[in-house]
């Protein structure tokens, strides 16, 4: 058996190939490896009661996963995942890698996540060529739910946003200063906490605010990721995770205006992995 994970830092998704049956799937917390430890994972893991039964049947498990791009934060996920699946042979990469597997195949292209965070890296049809973004939450995530989410707490707090729409903020969400710094600053997983509020936006989405918002941050992000490589007008551009699926109009207008060759845009890349990394490894089985 083979199970494969697309995990973000704020949910992972599974698929577990099953022998004369439909794929077994399920959905767990976000697994990122800034953000959770080995223990942290292993309760995740073993509070999941559809996959126990079949632990000791898996052979490979592949895990895609945002954070997972060193060999340290690469080994805290295989440690825990090594010890639910004993038998296993497990490959843990980065989400990005997975993404580009799901939409571009073996083809060549740059490959966009824009969800709870945002990155880019170029796809040569077998590996990810390295890149100078990724660098989270704090310092870029550009155009993703953390870098919205905080756009419009600030401008909530400042007083900076339409009143009309701030009475429906202040209604929904009940902030208040303490509130923010308590979540932001001393809980955990922050970054999925300010992405929690792209909610509002999609319920506001034909208000000027936010649109002109969306737009702003994906023009952001275009400048700040993709037309930083010389070669971007050569290659399809494609984009997976919530924010990018949920917002592709404005996300596509902005990108006709950059001239950016749009591909696919996908919620989710975990049914088009899962039957990458299964036709694979069948064929390299076989």
């Amino acid at each position: 058996m083979i199970l494969v994970a697309d995990s973000g830092s704020s949910n992972s998704d599974w698929m577990l190939n099953l022998p004369d049956s439909k794929p077994l799937s399920f959905r767990t917390k976000g697994l990122n490896p800034f953000f959770v430890n080995e223990k942290e994972i292993l309760k995740v893991m073993k509070d999941v009661p559809e996959i126990l039964p079949y632990a000791s049947e898996i052979h490979e498990v592949y895990f895609f996963g945002a954070g997972c791009i060193t060999p340290d934060r690469r080994e805290i996920v295989s440690n825990a995942l090594s010890e639910i699946f004993p038998t296993a042979f497990v490959s843990v990469e980065c989400d990005l890698l997975g993404c580009a597997y799901a939409t571009f195949g073996v083809e060549k292209g740059y490959i966009c996540t824009i969800g709870t965070g945002s990155d880019i890296g170029f796809y040569d049809g077998e590996m990810l060529r390295p890149s100078v973004h990724g660098i989270g939450y704090v310092l870029g995530d550009e155009g993703s739910g953390a870098w919205f989410g905080k756009q419009m707490i600030t401008s909530f707090l400042y007083e900076k946003m339409p009143k009309d729409l701030s009475k429906k903020f202040e209604e929904k969400y009940k902030l208040n200063k303490e509130i923010v710094i308590k979540n932001v600053y001393q809980r955990d997983r922050p970054n999925a906490y300010l992405a929690s509020f792209a909610g509002f936006m999609t319920e506001n989405i034909m208000h000027p605010f936010i649109d002109n918002l969306l737009r702003n941050g994906f023009d952001e992000f275009v400048r700040t990721n993709i037309m930083t490589h010389a070669d971007y007008w050569d290659y399809r551009v494609n984009f997976v995770g919530s924010i990018a699926y949920h917002f592709d109009m404005q996300l596509r207008d902005v990108c006709e205006v950059h001239g950016i060759n749009i591909g696919t845009i996908l919620k989710s890349p975990m049914e088009q992995l899962f039957h990458y990394v299964v036709d694979r490894e069948t064929k390299i089985l076989t």
